[in-house]
C-alpha cells in the first residue's frame, strides 16, 4: 500500500474533513524531497523518519498543498548523549513557493544550509529553536526579509522542548488565518492580509536528531476558509 494517497477530486464535495495525504514512514521516502548538508543523514527507522543533522536540513513533502488544508505529525527530539542530540529547532516550512519558479524544485540548488530558504515566499515556525529559548512564527514575502512581529516571539518554557517527549503539531491553513497548534493548544493564531494559499510544507532542522512519526494531510471544508 502506498504511504501517500491522493483522493480525486470527487471526494472533495464532502462537508466533513477528507484525507488527502498520509504517511506513516513504514515502507520507503519516495514521497520526500531531502536537501541536507553533510554530514547529516535522514533515513526511516522502525516505522519512524529519522534526521540526525549537523549543518542544516529541509525534508520537504513533494505534493504541492492547497488550502483550506490541516496538517498533522508528532515529532520528538531525541537526547541519549548521542552526537546529534542537540534539544532545539522543531521548524517547518508550508505554503512555500519561489517568486521566481512555478515549482518549488525546478533548478533546484539547495543544500540545507538555511540561508538558501531566504527567498521563497512562506510560513515558518522555529519550535523551540536557538538552543531551545524561542519559539517563532515568521511569514516570509519572498524578499530575502524574515520579518517576525513581537507577539510571535516567545520564551515562555511552555512554548519549548522536552527531551525525548512527543509532540503533536496541528498546522491549520485556512485562506488568511494561519494557526499553528502543538499537543492541542492554540501557539499562533495571525491573520494575514496576503495570504499564502497553495504551495509545499517542508520539515527544518539543524543540529539535533529529530524522529517524525504519523505525517496527515487533510482537506477542511469549504465553510472552515476563513
Amino acid at each position: 500500500m502506498k504511504l501517500a494517497t491522493f483522493l480525486t477530486c470527487s471526494t472533495f464535495c464532502h462537508a466533513s474533513p477528507t484525507t488527502l495525504y498520509k504517511d506513516t514512514f513504514e515502507n520507503d521516502l519516495s514521497q520526500w524531497i531531502i536537501e541536507q548538508a553533510p554530514p547529516g543523514n535522514t533515513f526511516l527507522k522502525k516505522g519512524k523518519l529519522v534526521i540526525l543533522d549537523a549543518s542544516g536540513c529541509t525534508v520537504w513533502f513533494k505534493h504541492k498543498l492547497k488550502g483550506p488544508i490541516k496538517i498533522d505529525f508528532e515529532a520528538t527530539l531525541v537526547d541519549q548523549g548521542g552526537p546529534y542530540d542537540r534539544v532545539s529547532d522543531l521548524n517547518c516550512f508550508w505554503m512555500a513557493t519561489h517568486p521566481k519558479q512555478p515549482n518549488l524544485f525546478t533548478q533546484n540548488s539547495r543544500t540545507g544550509t538555511f540561508t538558501q530558504y531566504h527567498p521563497l515566499r512562506l510560513y515558518y515556525v522555529g519550535y523551540g529553536a536557538n538552543h531551545n529559548t524561542t519559539t517563532r512564527f515568521r511569514r516570509y514575502p519572498g524578499d530575502g526579509t524574515r520579518p517576525c512581529l513581537p507577539q510571535h516571539d516567545l520564551s515562555d518554557p511552555q512554548f519549548l522542548h522536552t527531551p525525548n517527549t512527543t509532540l503533536k503539531i496541528t498546522i491549520l491553513s485556512e485562506g488568511a488565518r494561519q494557526r499553528y497548534l502543538c499537543n492541542g493548544k492554540t501557539v499562533f493564531d495571525y491573520t494575514d492580509p496576503s495570504p499564502l494559499t497553495e504551495g509545499w510544507f517542508g520539515f527544518r532542522t539543524v543540529n539535533n536528531h529529530l524522529v517524525i512519526d504519523n505525517f496527515h494531510v487533510t482537506l477542511l471544508p469549504p465553510a472552515n476558509n476563513k
